[in-house]
Protein backbone atom coordinates (compact mmCIF):
# COMPACT_ATOMS: atom_id res chain seq x y z
CA UNK A 1 0.00 0.00 0.00
CA UNK A 2 1.10 3.25 -0.52
CA UNK A 3 2.51 5.59 2.33
CA UNK A 4 0.54 9.13 1.71
CA UNK A 5 2.51 11.14 4.44
CA UNK A 6 4.02 14.42 2.50
CA UNK A 7 7.57 14.38 1.46
CA UNK A 8 9.59 15.98 4.50
CA UNK A 9 12.82 17.79 4.48
CA UNK A 10 16.35 16.20 3.20
CA UNK A 11 19.10 16.18 5.19
CA UNK A 12 22.59 15.09 4.11
CA UNK A 13 23.66 12.09 6.75
CA UNK A 14 26.80 10.41 7.46
CA UNK A 15 26.92 6.35 7.91
CA UNK A 16 28.13 5.75 10.97
CA UNK A 17 27.21 1.86 12.04
CA UNK A 18 24.68 -0.81 11.40
CA UNK A 19 22.05 -1.82 14.09
CA UNK A 20 20.74 -5.20 12.72
CA UNK A 21 19.40 -4.19 9.93
CA UNK A 22 18.31 -0.40 9.90
CA UNK A 23 21.37 2.20 9.33
CA UNK A 24 22.32 4.46 11.88
CA UNK A 25 23.43 8.29 10.52
CA UNK A 26 24.66 11.04 11.72
CA UNK A 27 23.34 14.68 10.46
CA UNK A 28 26.24 16.21 8.69
CA UNK A 29 25.19 19.56 9.15
CA UNK A 30 25.67 19.50 13.22
CA UNK A 31 28.98 17.59 13.30
CA UNK A 32 30.80 17.23 16.51
CA UNK A 33 29.50 16.87 20.01
CA UNK A 34 26.02 17.94 19.17
CA UNK A 35 25.78 15.95 15.64
CA UNK A 36 22.25 14.44 15.91
CA UNK A 37 22.31 10.98 15.56
CA UNK A 38 19.35 9.74 13.04
CA UNK A 39 18.32 5.91 11.71
CA UNK A 40 17.17 5.00 8.65
CA UNK A 41 15.08 1.63 8.80
CA UNK A 42 16.18 -1.01 6.74
CA UNK A 43 12.53 -1.11 5.01
CA UNK A 44 13.30 2.70 4.23
CA UNK A 45 17.20 2.49 2.79
CA UNK A 46 16.16 1.23 -0.62
CA UNK A 47 13.81 0.73 -3.31
CA UNK A 48 16.05 -2.17 -4.39
CA UNK A 49 14.58 -5.41 -3.00
CA UNK A 50 16.66 -8.33 -0.77
CA UNK A 51 19.86 -6.22 -0.32
CA UNK A 52 21.06 -5.82 3.65
CA UNK A 53 22.03 -2.20 3.93
CA UNK A 54 25.75 -3.05 4.63
CA UNK A 55 25.28 -4.15 0.86
CA UNK A 56 24.35 -0.87 -0.56
CA UNK A 57 25.96 1.66 2.13
CA UNK A 58 30.08 2.25 3.79
CA UNK A 59 30.55 3.59 7.02
CA UNK A 60 31.59 7.16 6.52
CA UNK A 61 29.59 7.59 3.50
CA UNK A 62 27.54 10.72 2.82
CA UNK A 63 24.20 10.47 1.43
CA UNK A 64 20.78 12.01 1.41
CA UNK A 65 17.62 11.17 3.11
CA UNK A 66 14.12 12.78 3.68
CA UNK A 67 13.23 13.05 7.26
CA UNK A 68 9.95 10.94 7.99
CA UNK A 69 9.53 11.47 11.71
CA UNK A 70 10.85 10.53 15.47
CA UNK A 71 9.77 7.24 17.40
CA UNK A 72 11.00 6.25 20.47
CA UNK A 73 12.72 8.79 22.50
CA UNK A 74 12.32 11.29 19.78
CA UNK A 75 14.78 9.33 17.42
CA UNK A 76 14.65 11.05 13.84
CA UNK A 77 13.53 8.53 11.22
CA UNK A 78 14.68 9.04 7.71
CA UNK A 79 14.38 7.74 4.36
CA UNK A 80 17.27 6.80 1.75
CA UNK A 81 15.29 5.28 -0.87
CA UNK A 82 13.11 8.60 -0.90
CA UNK A 83 16.27 10.23 -2.11
CA UNK A 84 17.67 7.50 -3.98
CA UNK A 85 17.00 8.30 -7.43
CA UNK A 86 16.93 11.85 -8.19
CA UNK A 87 15.18 12.25 -11.40
CA UNK A 88 12.53 9.97 -9.65
CA UNK A 89 12.09 12.76 -6.88
CA UNK A 90 12.21 15.31 -9.13
CA UNK A 91 9.25 13.59 -11.29
CA UNK A 92 7.41 12.83 -8.07
CA UNK A 93 7.51 16.05 -5.99
CA UNK A 94 6.21 18.01 -9.64
CA UNK A 95 3.12 15.97 -8.72
CA UNK A 96 -0.03 17.49 -7.56
CA UNK A 97 -3.11 16.08 -6.05
CA UNK A 98 -6.35 16.63 -8.67
CA UNK A 99 -3.52 16.72 -11.38
CA UNK A 100 -4.83 15.05 -14.77
CA UNK A 101 -2.27 12.88 -16.34
CA UNK A 102 -1.39 10.40 -19.04
CA UNK A 103 -0.09 7.23 -19.53
CA UNK A 104 0.06 3.89 -20.46
CA UNK A 105 -1.40 0.37 -18.68
CA UNK A 106 2.03 -1.62 -18.29
CA UNK A 107 0.32 -4.34 -16.17
CA UNK A 108 -3.22 -5.00 -14.87
CA UNK A 109 -2.85 -7.64 -11.23
CA UNK A 110 -5.31 -8.66 -9.32
CA UNK A 111 -5.16 -6.03 -6.74
CA UNK A 112 -4.44 -3.29 -9.35
CA UNK A 113 -2.96 -1.65 -12.37
CA UNK A 114 0.60 -0.31 -12.92
CA UNK A 115 0.61 2.90 -15.33
CA UNK A 116 4.01 4.60 -17.31
CA UNK A 117 3.13 7.85 -16.97
CA UNK A 118 4.39 10.15 -19.69
CA UNK A 119 7.29 12.28 -18.54
CA UNK A 120 8.74 9.45 -15.60
CA UNK A 121 12.36 8.76 -15.63
CA UNK A 122 13.16 5.72 -18.25
CA UNK A 123 13.19 2.10 -16.96
CA UNK A 124 10.37 2.81 -13.82
CA UNK A 125 7.12 2.18 -13.76
CA UNK A 126 5.13 5.19 -11.43
CA UNK A 127 1.55 4.89 -11.50
CA UNK A 128 -0.45 2.68 -9.63
CA UNK A 129 -4.35 2.46 -9.59
CA UNK A 130 -5.90 0.72 -6.73
CA UNK A 131 -8.86 -1.37 -7.39
CA UNK A 132 -11.54 0.79 -5.58
CA UNK A 133 -10.63 3.97 -7.87
CA UNK A 134 -10.88 2.21 -11.11
CA UNK A 135 -14.44 2.30 -11.63
CA UNK A 136 -18.08 3.47 -9.90
CA UNK A 137 -18.72 0.09 -11.13
CA UNK A 138 -18.21 -3.23 -9.00
CA UNK A 139 -16.47 -5.30 -10.52
CA UNK A 140 -14.26 -8.63 -10.19
CA UNK A 141 -10.71 -8.11 -11.83
CA UNK A 142 -9.02 -4.78 -13.52
CA UNK A 143 -8.94 -6.34 -16.25
CA UNK A 144 -12.73 -5.58 -16.52
CA UNK A 145 -11.76 -1.98 -16.67
CA UNK A 146 -8.64 -1.39 -18.80
CA UNK A 147 -6.06 -3.55 -20.44
CA UNK A 148 -1.67 -3.74 -21.04
CA UNK A 149 -1.17 -1.43 -23.63
CA UNK A 150 -4.21 0.77 -23.01
CA UNK A 151 -3.59 4.58 -23.17
CA UNK A 152 -5.21 6.14 -20.18
CA UNK A 153 -6.01 9.04 -18.63
CA UNK A 154 -6.69 9.84 -14.52
CA UNK A 155 -5.88 12.36 -11.44
CA UNK A 156 -3.39 12.05 -8.81
CA UNK A 157 -4.38 11.04 -5.68
CA UNK A 158 -1.00 11.24 -4.00
CA UNK A 159 2.45 11.19 -5.23
CA UNK A 160 4.87 9.37 -2.68
CA UNK A 161 8.56 9.33 -2.64
CA UNK A 162 9.26 7.18 -0.71
CA UNK A 163 7.31 4.47 -2.32
CA UNK A 164 8.51 6.04 -5.78
CA UNK A 165 4.74 5.82 -6.91
CA UNK A 166 1.87 7.99 -8.09
CA UNK A 167 -1.78 6.60 -6.78
CA UNK A 168 -3.92 7.74 -9.47
CA UNK A 169 -7.63 7.44 -9.69
CA UNK A 170 -9.83 6.69 -13.00
CA UNK A 171 -12.87 7.39 -11.26
CA UNK A 172 -12.10 10.80 -10.19
CA UNK A 173 -13.03 11.61 -13.90
CA UNK A 174 -15.81 9.68 -14.13
CA UNK A 175 -19.20 11.55 -13.00
CA UNK A 176 -20.48 9.54 -9.68
CA UNK A 177 -24.02 7.51 -10.79
CA UNK A 178 -25.15 7.42 -7.45
CA UNK A 179 -25.68 11.49 -7.56
CA UNK A 180 -28.47 10.96 -10.45
CA UNK A 181 -30.12 8.36 -7.68
CA UNK A 182 -29.98 10.57 -4.53
CA UNK A 183 -33.58 11.22 -4.73
CA UNK A 184 -35.43 7.83 -5.19
CA UNK A 185 -35.57 6.62 -1.48
CA UNK A 186 -38.75 5.42 -1.11
CA UNK A 187 -38.88 4.06 -4.97
CA UNK A 188 -39.87 0.73 -5.76
CA UNK A 189 -37.45 -0.81 -8.17
CA UNK A 190 -37.29 -4.09 -10.20
CA UNK A 191 -34.02 -5.29 -11.02
CA UNK A 192 -31.81 -8.50 -11.09
CA UNK A 193 -29.71 -9.68 -8.59
CA UNK A 194 -25.75 -9.93 -9.53
CA UNK A 195 -24.47 -10.96 -6.77
CA UNK A 196 -25.26 -13.32 -3.91
CA UNK A 197 -23.30 -13.19 -0.23
CA UNK A 198 -23.62 -15.10 3.11
CA UNK A 199 -25.52 -12.34 4.48
CA UNK A 200 -27.73 -10.56 1.82
CA UNK A 201 -27.61 -9.80 -2.24
CA UNK A 202 -27.00 -7.00 -4.77
CA UNK A 203 -29.53 -6.01 -6.88
CA UNK A 204 -29.04 -3.56 -9.72
CA UNK A 205 -30.88 -0.74 -9.92
CA UNK A 206 -30.16 0.90 -12.78
CA UNK A 207 -26.45 1.27 -14.83
CA UNK A 208 -23.28 1.30 -12.71
CA UNK A 209 -26.02 1.18 -9.39
CA UNK A 210 -26.41 -1.28 -7.46
CA UNK A 211 -28.18 -1.80 -3.78
CA UNK A 212 -27.36 -4.08 -1.28
CA UNK A 213 -30.76 -6.15 0.49
CA UNK A 214 -29.99 -7.86 3.46
CA UNK A 215 -30.70 -11.21 4.21
CA UNK A 216 -33.27 -10.16 7.20
CA UNK A 217 -35.48 -8.09 4.20
CA UNK A 218 -35.45 -11.85 2.25
CA UNK A 219 -37.80 -13.59 3.98
CA UNK A 220 -39.46 -14.40 7.59
CA UNK A 221 -38.44 -17.75 7.74
CA UNK A 222 -35.62 -18.63 9.39
CA UNK A 223 -32.66 -19.53 6.53
CA UNK A 224 -28.81 -19.78 6.37
CA UNK A 225 -27.78 -18.28 3.15
CA UNK A 226 -29.71 -16.31 0.48
CA UNK A 227 -29.27 -18.84 -2.18
CA UNK A 228 -31.77 -21.12 -0.52
CA UNK A 229 -34.25 -18.17 -2.01
CA UNK A 230 -32.91 -16.71 -4.47
CA UNK A 231 -30.50 -17.28 -7.67
CA UNK A 232 -28.07 -14.99 -9.43
CA UNK A 233 -30.03 -12.90 -12.64
CA UNK A 234 -33.28 -13.59 -10.80
CA UNK A 235 -35.55 -10.26 -11.48
CA UNK A 236 -36.26 -9.15 -8.08
CA UNK A 237 -38.69 -5.89 -7.00
CA UNK A 238 -37.23 -3.99 -3.84
CA UNK A 239 -37.56 -0.27 -2.06
CA UNK A 240 -34.79 1.79 -1.77
CA UNK A 241 -34.33 2.54 1.80
CA UNK A 242 -31.01 5.03 1.94
CA UNK A 243 -28.94 6.61 -0.82
CA UNK A 244 -25.32 7.12 1.53
CA UNK A 245 -23.36 9.47 -0.85
CA UNK A 246 -20.51 9.45 1.13
CA UNK A 247 -20.02 5.85 1.54
CA UNK A 248 -21.57 5.28 -1.60
CA UNK A 249 -24.21 2.50 -0.92
CA UNK A 250 -27.52 1.73 -1.31
CA UNK A 251 -29.23 -0.08 1.12
CA UNK A 252 -32.81 -1.64 -0.19
CA UNK A 253 -35.68 -3.25 1.63
CA UNK A 254 -38.47 -5.51 0.78
CA UNK A 255 -40.46 -3.70 -1.60
CA UNK A 256 -44.13 -4.40 0.79
CA UNK A 257 -42.17 -3.89 4.07
CA UNK A 258 -43.31 -7.33 5.13
CA UNK A 259 -39.89 -9.11 6.05
CA UNK A 260 -40.06 -10.66 2.28
CA UNK A 261 -39.14 -10.38 -0.80
CA UNK A 262 -41.13 -8.20 -3.26
CA UNK A 263 -42.77 -10.22 -6.39
CA UNK A 264 -41.23 -9.45 -9.62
Amino acid sequence: MINQLRPGPVRTVKVIGFDEADVLVKLVDAEGENAEIGRIPRHEASLRRGEHPSELFEIGQEINAEEIGRWGEGQLHLSARACEIPPLRSFLLAMERGQVVTGIVAEVRNFGVFVHLDGEPEGLCTGFIRVPNLTWSRIDHPSEVVEAGQRITAEVIVAETRSGQVALSLKALQEDPLILFADQVGRVVTGPITKIIPFGVFVQLAPDVEGFLHLSELTDEPVETPDQLVREGELTTVKVAEVDLQRHRVRLCAANGGGQLGPS
